[in-house]
């Protein structure tokens, strides 16, 4: 098991971790007696797995961490939406979203509990009506970091998370391989057992690495983050717009839906002055019929050293109202989180600052 750098438990799978013990001839049962304690009993030493062997549990502490997240600061309360800061073990800070259930109505069950998950500490795209990149990218999270996310907030929350959406900090599709590392663990049932179809990732519109993720055989969900109907307004928005434009974009997603049974949403920010026009809409519209997308419409979240603002209420259903008189399935978000600075990065781009200032 030894190894030059040591990698988290949490980033093993369950055969990974048999073939690891199987070389210190431990039974391979041995790893599926860990992987409950470490999914579903949720211990944070290897000294909690009381039916392991002593010897084998000093063996692991040696090997490999354990690791955990710090929750450094929490905006919201538990009936709304709740933003998390983490501390990561070198200093680092990221942070998480959850998105409270909407009532029951009428009898019927309650909405699902979503956490929105960070996959990179800062980022380099630089979407200009986001803070996440605004200090520019310092790493890739590891499997483990993202893991640890959603089961950290479990544990302060006392919720179950049964919906988990890659669309914080970061873009997830340039950390591939531990996004989908991170994925499998999430689904699996050794892990914590959430099913891919409640499982999203959204894409700032890397081409390459869609249809990558077109090839990968687990049914998850997939959401682009368009903000422009053409290539002249998505270049003002998304730089990677002029690395792989809309019509690399729109035959990627092709290659997507052409694969897969999940239906692709096409999430939309709408920014005053800049893409909500009704030209924008009815050409997003096209977009959308020909990969039966879904759009989701989002009003701007301000963002402190951003210039952009929200349309007026309006505005915004003259937009939606276009989408759908063309037979488009588009929904306007109720937005939630914009009373505590829930548009990614802002929390964490806050603290750093507060942080550099000494007033924290």
């Amino acid at each position: 098991m030894a190894s030059a750098e040591k990698i988290d438990i949490k980033s093993l799978f369950l055969d990974e971790l048999q073939s690891e013990l199987e070389k210190s001839a431990e039974p391979s049962y041995r790893a599926a007696q860990i992987m409950d304690w470490l999914y579903y009993k949720r211990i944070r030493a290897f000294e909690e797995m009381t039916d392991v062997p002593k010897s084998l549990r000093a063996r692991l502490a040696e090997r490999f961490p354990i690791g955990t997240m710090d929750i450094i600061r929490v905006l919201g309360s538990r009936d709304t939406t709740r933003k998390f800061l983490f501390r990561l073990s070198d200093e680092n800070l990221i942070e998480s979203v959850l998105i409270p259930a909407s009532p029951a109505l009428y009898g019927q069950k309650s909405d699902r509990r979503t956490l929105c998950v960070s996959t990179q500490v800062g980022c380099a795209f630089g979407c200009k009506f986001c803070a996440s990149g605004l200090e520019g990218f310092s790493r890739n999270l590891r499997a483990n970091e993202i893991v640890d996310q959603i089961i950290a907030i479990e544990r302060a929350s006392g919720e179950r998370i049964d919906n988990i959406v890659f669309m914080g900090m970061g873009e997830p599709l340039a950390n591939f391989d531990n996004v989908m590392r991170a994925i499998r663990i999430i689904n699996s049932p050794w892990g914590l057992g959430i099913g891919a179809r409640h499982i999203t990732v959204s894409t700032s519109g890397l081409a390459p690495q869609i249809r990558k993720l077109a090839d990968e055989p687990l049914q998850i969900r997939l959401a682009i983050s368009l903000h422009g109907a053409t290539d002249v307004v998505r270049n003002q928005i998304m730089p990677i717009n002029r690395r792989y434009n809309i019509g690399m974009l729109l035959s990627a997603c092709d290659y997507y839906v052409a694969r897969k049974k999940q239906r692709l949403t096409f999430e939309y920010i709408l920014i005053a002055g800049v893409n909500d026009s009704n030209d924008q809409a009815n050409l997003l519209a096209v977009h959308a019929e020909r990969l039966s997308a879904k759009v989701n419409l989002i009003p701007y979240n301000t963002v402190e050293d951003l210039s952009w603002s929200r349309p007026s209420q309006d505005r915004q259903e003259e937009f939606l109202s276009i989408l759908r008189a063309q037979g488009i399935s588009a929904t306007l978000r109720r937005e939630k989180g914009s009373d505590i600075d829930a548009a990614c990065g802002q929390l964490r781009l806050q603290t750093k600052r507060k942080f550099s200032s000494g007033a924290l």
